[in-house]
């Protein structure tokens, strides 16, 4: 069990790596262009660690195992510029937003075996998933207890997608949701936030369930927005869009962290975790797809709505000892400021798109938060 009135150690503090998918545009218009596979050529031969995703449009970046944030940031910022750089030279531009701006929604699928199930599974809804995401993974002694943490982080789902919501903007239209890609994903047959679950053996029960049923393909489509990982021994929230700034992807970081440390002392102490149910978690995620940052949130604790700077906060304050611990609370404490005086992604794009109207403002805001500005010049 960890003490709160101790400092951590290296080993106490829980590792974690980050996973930020973007997309691939044309530089003037902004329509998806299906790339993706020459983008990720070009990039690994700069050293980045870049993958493909299900539709030709989309790639994903991934860290190594790392210790502290400040660590997630540097790898973070070389992934952008260097992914960023790939994707110049292919005629192209990398975007971090949830959606595509304009453009079909059907995408092509990425070359591979399971992609190509997925695709002759799923049909429309496959084509048009497009979207793209921020995963946090964060380690965990073993599976049962990651789904105890699963179960201690479901009420505060919604608070984290409403602060990086970065998706407001679809088919050329604001679509009057922060976050758009949440809805879109809420169509897929097991998303969102997961059941509370009484033990691993029940988390393994439902997902064969689902397997069984041919709702999945198998354990890595368990969408979930928490989930024990598949492959990895962490616990993995996949709640958020991708941010729209580093800046924004570590805050995210340090707090998905914190939150599992908290968690962890409080399963050492016998605590299972409050057990919100379904329809208040769907009706609190509603409302921070809808609204972000800038409007009101589901307080699952208190029962009633207040403002979302308040539930982001309060969150703040339930993580206040194992930010502390890690040394990271003035640094969570600054760049969560920084969101309230800038706006987070969702908030600038709607200021950018509504002075003429045009995606193509859209298209150069995002271009210089994903990391356009730090390339050399003799990347373009």
């Amino acid at each position: 069990m960890i003490n709160a009135d101790q400092p951590l150690s290296d080993v106490d503090v829980p590792t974690l790596g980050v996973e930020e998918e973007f997309l691939v545009v044309d530089p003037g218009s902004g329509l998806p262009v299906p790339v993706a596979g020459a983008v990720v050529d070009l990039a690994n031969r700069l050293g980045a660690d870049l993958q493909l995703e299900l539709t030709r449009v989309q790639v994903e970046s991934n860290t190594p195992v790392c210790r502290t944030v400040r660590e997630v940031r540097g790898h973070l910022l070389t992934s952008r510029s260097t992914a960023s750089a790939a994707a110049l030279q292919a005629g192209a531009r990398l975007l971090a937003v949830g959606v595509p701006l304009t453009g079909p929604m059907a995408q092509s699928f990425s070359d591979s075996d399971r992609y190509r199930r997925i695709g002759e599974g799923y049909g429309l809804l496959a084509a048009e998933h497009g979207v793209c995401g921020c995963h946090v993974h964060v380690a965990v002694p073993d599976r049962e207890t990651a789904v105890q943490v699963s179960n201690h982080l479901r009420p505060w789902l919604p608070v984290l997608l409403a602060l990086t919501a970065n998706s407001p903007i679809h088919q050329g239209v604001d679509t009057g949701c922060a976050s758009w890609r949440s809805v879109l994903n809420s169509r897929w047959p097991c998303s969102g936030a997961p059941p509370y679950f009484t033990s691993a053996g029940h988390y393994d029960a439902v997902l064969g369930m689902m397997v069984d049923s041919g709702a999945v393909l198998d354990p890595a489509m368990v969408y979930w927005d928490v989930r024990p990982s598949d492959h990895l021994p962490t616990i993995e929230v996949r709640v958020s869009d991708v941010p729209a700034t580093v800046d924004e992807s570590i805050l995210l970081a340090a707090l998905v962290r914190a939150l599992v440390t908290t968690a962890l002392g409080a399963i050492g102490r016998g605590d299972r975790g409050l057990p919100v149910t379904a329809e208040a978690l769907r009706a609190a995620y509603w409302r921070a797809a809808h609204d972000g940052i800038e409007g009101e949130g589901i307080d699952l604790f208190a029962h009633r709505r207040v403002p979302a700077a308040h539930l982001v906060r309060r969150l703040i304050r339930h993580v206040r000892p194992a930010l502390r611990r890690s040394g990271e609370l003035r640094a969570v404490n600054a760049l969560f400021t920084k969101v309230l005086q800038n706006g987070n992604g969702a908030v600038r794009q709607r200021l950018a798109f509504r002075r003429r109207g045009r995606i193509e403002d859209v298209v150069t805001l995002l271009s210089r938060d994903t990391g356009y500005d730090w390339l050399p010049e003799t990347a373009a």
